[in-house]
């Protein structure tokens, strides 16, 4: 007991040496003065990247949601996830980044508030694999049930939807301030005398959150499991939609061809955003993993830092992709761009239906006899 008491307090030290960063971070000997320019030199260059970051992410997911909004061929329930999803991007270039900033500063603060600080990103990033986890679902019924899906998913039910999204990611992300942090940790190794309310720490990550929470409950439950869930999912779409690929070329019905080969398409494109997502987040999480079952193992600052990038970069991501691999939204993009921005004069002020890619099933009023008496068919 003694010794796994040992272990989780080397633990804690190893995490906090890595996540205070190079401005809270040891001392070394030699010329201070050269020291302290180097520190500074450093805290600059992560705030600049950080603002980099945010000046990106912030106008591009605004753009997404604007696309949206203004285009009514992107107004069904797949883009509705992705304007949540564009929406917790939002909050991390103008809440979260700034809020890293606070922490990579390492002001003194009262423990619940240092805590209310770092909560905001484990809340987003939740919201953002639900969101991701609903527009795979969605995806699947899309070529499951394509005759059925306009009466499954309706707009209240994909409403609904989000909104659980958003109430789970609150429950997961606020965890740490129902208890589950170091607060009792903290007080046994500073020695604290003050009160419960007035107990003042120096604020960074892993003082108030648990490591514990982040790998146990946050990774282990509600990141990874929703990870392989969604492979699992776009892994059946595209076997789907290859099966009635080949069914429709055999039997030369050009209509289902036509409406899977776009299936295809922006199923390809948002597994992309999936992947990114995942290859945005993951290394961060092996990095808290090592802390926590390798508490000897010392890892670089600079993989640290390269993670910690990654994930806010990744709220810059999502409308670059949809700008260059969905057909939709890059017109309805240059459309805001030539009419908003550049203030030229508006001669299109009806969306190409072809050029934005209406899809059957969806915007007809009858659903062809011939074509797609197949789509009923067991696959």
């Amino acid at each position: 007991m003694q010794k796994l008491r040992q272990r989780k307090q080397l633990a804690q030290g190893h995490a906090a040496q890595r996540w205070q960063m190079w401005p809270m971070g040891p001392v070394f000997s030699g010329d201070q003065g050269t020291m302290a320019q180097f520190v500074s030199a450093f805290q600059a260059a992560y705030i600049t990247i950080e603002v980099l970051i945010a000046l990106v992410s912030v106008p591009g997911n605004i753009l997404v949601i604007w696309a949206v909004k203004k285009n009514q061929a992107l107004q069904d329930a797949t883009f509705s996830f992705i304007v949540s999803l564009a929406v917790a991007d939002v909050a991390v270039g103008t809440l979260v980044i700034p809020l890293a900033v606070v922490i990579n500063i390492g002001p003194r603060m009262e423990f619940y508030t240092c805590l209310m600080v770092a909560c905001p990103v484990l809340i987003l990033t939740e919201s953002s694999i639900l969101a991701l986890l609903a527009i795979a679902v969605d995806r699947y019924l899309r070529v499951k049930i394509p005759l059925r899906y306009k009466n499954v998913v309706t707009p209240r039910r994909a409403a609904a939807a989000i909104a659980c999204c958003w109430i789970v990611s609150l429950l997961v992300g606020l965890t740490p301030i129902f208890g589950w942090n170091n607060l009792n940790k903290m007080r046994r190794t500073q020695e604290a005398n003050a009160s419960h309310k007035a107990f003042v720490i120096r604020c960074q990550f892993e003082n108030v959150i648990s490591m514990e929470y982040m790998v146990y409950f946050n990774f282990f439950v509600w990141v990874l499991p929703p990870l392989l869930l969604m492979l699992i999912i776009y892994l059946e779409v595209f076997n789907l939609i290859r099966k009635q690929l080949d069914k429709k070329v055999s039997s030369n019905s050009s209509d289902p061809q036509k409406y899977y080969g776009k299936e295809l398409k922006i199923a390809k494109s948002l597994a992309l955003v999936l992947f990114l997502f995942a290859l945005s987040w993951l290394p961060l999480h092996t990095l808290n993993c090592i802390t926590l079952f390798c508490p000897s193992c010392q890892t670089p600052s600079i993989l640290t830092y390269i993670a910690i990038f990654l994930t806010h970069g990744n709220s810059a991501m999502n409308p670059i992709v949809y700008a260059f691999r969905i057909q939709k939204f890059r017109t309805t993009f240059l459309q805001i761009w030539h009419q908003y921005i550049c203030c030229e004069t508006d001669n299109t002020n009806n969306l190409d239906n072809t050029e934005l890619g209406n899809w059957p099933l969806e915007r007809a009023g009858t659903v062809p006899d011939v074509p797609y008496l197949d789509l009923q068919k067991p696959l």
